[in-house]
């Protein structure tokens, strides 16, 4: 008998350890160490030969003889999915899709599969669900089912033989967390069979040429759940963010091996599924007819598109210790915001409460909304509105200048269709040719900014 090797992997950054501790010596995380049982070489290889699917041999090739031909993509039916994806499906991808509980994984899968069964085979497994849950929802959105077969399994060797016989296009695994493989001495859901479950099925797909979703969880603080490796084994990760409350949903893309990372698309989850926004700018810009105090406009760059959201701030009197609060934004950054903001503006935000929104749901990653977040607030300590048609962008440095940021023209003209009349932003973003009844405004330190509004 094979003997089985055991190693300690840590879930947050994937490093492997030969015994277990409290915390991981490569990221520094406590209590992140789970067992994880090791196949000998022998025992992989014999189960690879039964499975029939042991790898091609491998051989050297040149460099200058590897063709540099485009894999021909295959669309979802969907733009702004396309537009994350990187133009379109690859042959042989393994994507995989995370997201909180009720944000629409099974939702958008159901549609993407509809849409694809009109031209070719596609399976959908689901582990979690029965058949008759899956098509109860099917029926609800009206969904057509074309050549769509369903299975409900969750032992990946089984998926993989069926799937061999099948033939399909499109493979949907719902979801990864609850599959498991002969041989992996655990519990599903563990580190062991969440990391050999999609190996197994990665090697299948990369194999067939065969387009492989993996629907994956996510923990209580939003990070998607099993070992880091996962992401390292699959071509996408894909995330679907959306509130509770809120109709509309977006799907960012964490990793991508063939298209921009952290491109964005806009969807609204209406009673006959997800429907994909045209105009995603117009609807973050829903504001009052009349300004207010503490609401300002700015431009983010996401992936390969310009998208105009609110940034809102409020402060208050502070009767005790004062709070910084921040929704959508990085909070450490509010704070070194706010003492710039005292140092090379002068005003002094010791005894007040800040707290600062981005409208919509939407979270900035990126620094260009930092003279967004100083304005807001200085508009409501103030409690003086900013002009409705003014759009600020620009990075703030710790000595007061003000940096310039990515695609600046592009930004500006983007504001400029929406209606804007008047731009504050860095004095190296100012386009050569301002955009037809439009005031640009080149500034480079924090005080020029403080004079203009």
């Amino acid at each position: 008998m094979a003997k089985t090797k055991t190693a300690y992997v840590c879930t947050e950054c994937g490093a492997d350890h030969s015994k277990w501790q409290g915390q991981c010596v490569a990221c520094g995380e406590w209590n992140t160490l789970k067992e994880l049982k090791l196949e000998s070489r022998s025992s992989a290889a014999r189960t690879e030969r039964l499975s029939g699917y042991a790898g091609a041999q491998s051989r050297i090739e040149s460099l200058s003889d590897i063709s540099l031909q485009e894999s021909p993509r295959k669309s979802t039916g969907m733009n702004e999915l396309d537009r994350v994806l990187g133009g379109g499906l690859v042959a042989g991808a393994a994507i995989l899709l995370g997201g909180q509980p009720g944000a629409g994984k099974s939702t958008l899968l159901l549609q993407i599969m509809s849409y694809f069964s009109q031209q070719s085979t596609v399976l959908y497994v689901t582990g979690e669900e029965s058949l008759q849950q899956v098509a109860m929802r099917a029926s609800r959105l009206g969904i057509q089912a074309g050549q769509m077969k369903m299975l409900t399994e969750t032992n990946v060797e089984t998926i993989v033989s069926v799937a061999r016989d099948l033939n399909p296009a499109v493979v949907v695994v719902d979801s990864i967390q609850v599959m498991y493989r002969d041989g992996v001495e655990s519990a599903p859901g563990s580190v062991s069979q969440v990391r050999e479950s999609a190996a197994f099925l990665t090697q299948f797909a990369k194999q067939t040429g065969t387009v492989l979703w993996l629907v994956g969880h996510v923990t209580k603080d939003g990070s998607l759940a099993g070992p880091k490796v996962l992401e390292h084994m699959i071509d996408c990760s894909l995330m679907l963010e959306g509130e509770q409350h809120s109709r509309f949903r977006t799907l960012r893309g964490v990793k991508n091996r063939f298209g921009a990372v952290n491109e964005l698309g806009i969807f609204a989850m209406l009673e006959s599924g997800l429907k994909e926004v045209k105009n995603p700018s117009a609807i973050f810009l829903s504001r009052t007819e009349e300004p207010l105090p503490g609401s300002v406009v700015t431009v983010l760059w996401e992936g390969t598109r310009p998208l105009l959201v609110e940034i809102q701030a409020l402060a208050d009197e502070s009767f005790a210790q004062p709070r910084r609060v921040a929704v959508g934004l990085d909070q450490n950054r509010l704070v070194m915001l706010l003492a710039v903001l005292h140092r090379h503006g002068g005003l002094n935000m010791g005894d007040q409460d800040v707290f600062a929104n981005v409208v919509g749901g939407v979270k900035v990653s990126e620094t260009s909304a930092d003279l967004a977040v100083v304005c807001s607030v200085i508009s409501t300590f103030r409690d003086q509105a900013l002009p409705k048609g003014l759009v600020v962008f620009g990075e703030i440095g710790l000595s007061g200048e003000i940096r310039p940021v990515a695609n600046g023209q592009e930004r500006v003209l983007e504001a400029q269709k929406h209606g804007f009349t008047k731009a504050i932003v860095p004095k190296s973003n100012v386009p050569r040719t301002p955009p037809e009844g439009m005031e640009v405004v080149a500034v480079s330190r924090l005080s020029e900014v403080l004079d203009h509004i």
